[in-house]
């Protein structure tokens, strides 16, 4: 009887067997480096405790003083600094209703120089600016004795005064740099007063004070032959702000400074 063998068909060997078989470990290199992580952690942690063992008094002192520090501002701020606050605006009540009568024309120049020295036993702008320098009565009393020396013909005095005033306040940093101005053109110092009203018109802008300070810098910079840049004045006011009294009459302006 014949015997046939299947094409491909081969006899399959007896699998070797070993007496000492080992299990083969394969370690993630994730794992490995995961762990090497920890350990730096652990030795940084050991360092970090290390170092706050030896300097714990000073970091006791550091953090004493700051609290030191902050408990001393707070008390600052509610028993030295709001007491003053208070005192310096009620020292400024009788001067501000002295500046404004004579914002108002009558007897100016005497209202003026008392809203600037005192009267009634109040103080004028002049001593609050002094006294209460650092307060914000005191800032503003600044800008009172600019104005009020502007309007009474001390003009460098003014200067000085608007000078020394700060604000974050839309409109008065812009007056205050536009009475600069007005001092220094009544000074006959037209280059410094453009430089003002330009800054003065610069100044967080707005329909109020800056076409106010755009028409000056113009006319100031026409009078000094500077006809490019009166005109640039001029249009701004024109392209932007021709709503505004200022924009009324700008168009002649512009005529004469092309």
């Amino acid at each position: 009887m014949a015997t046939y063998n299947k094409r491909g068909y081969k006899v399959p060997k007896e699998k070797e067997v070993k007496d000492d078989a080992v299990e083969a470990v394969i370690i993630d290199e994730k794992d490995s480096t995961t762990a090497e992580v920890f350990s730096k952690l652990d030795e940084s942690a050991t360092i970090t405790e290390t170092w706050v063992a030896k300097n714990q008094k000073i970091i006791i002192g550091l953090v004493a003083v700051a609290a030191v520090v902050t408990i001393g501002y707070l008390a600052y701020q509610r028993f030295i600094a709001a007491p003053r606050e208070d005192e310096a605006a009620n020292e400024m009540f009788v001067a501000q209703q002295n500046f404004q009568k004579a914002t108002e024309g009558v007897a100016s120049d005497s209202l003026y120089k008392l809203s600037l020295n005192g009267s009634e036993g109040k103080f004028g702008f002049l001593k609050i600016a002094d006294e209460y320098s650092g307060t914000d009565a005191g800032n503003l009393a600044n800008y009172y004795a600019g104005v009020a020396y502007l309007n009474t013909g001390k003009y460098t005095e003014a200067i000085d005064y608007l000078n020394k005033f700060k604000s974050d306040d839309i409109v008065l940093s812009a007056l205050a740099k536009g009475a600069i101005g007005d001092a220094y053109s009544q000074k006959n110092q037209p280059k410094e007063a453009l430089e003002n009203y330009v800054k003065a018109a610069g100044t967080n802008k707005n329909d109020f004070t800056t076409p106010r300070f755009l028409l000056k810098a113009g006319k100031t910079a026409l009078a000094l032959g500077n006809k490019a840049d009166a005109l640039k004045y001029f249009t701004d006011i024109k392209e932007n702000y021709e709503g505004t009294p200022e924009g009324v009459s700008v168009d002649v302006l512009i005529g004469l400074a092309q």
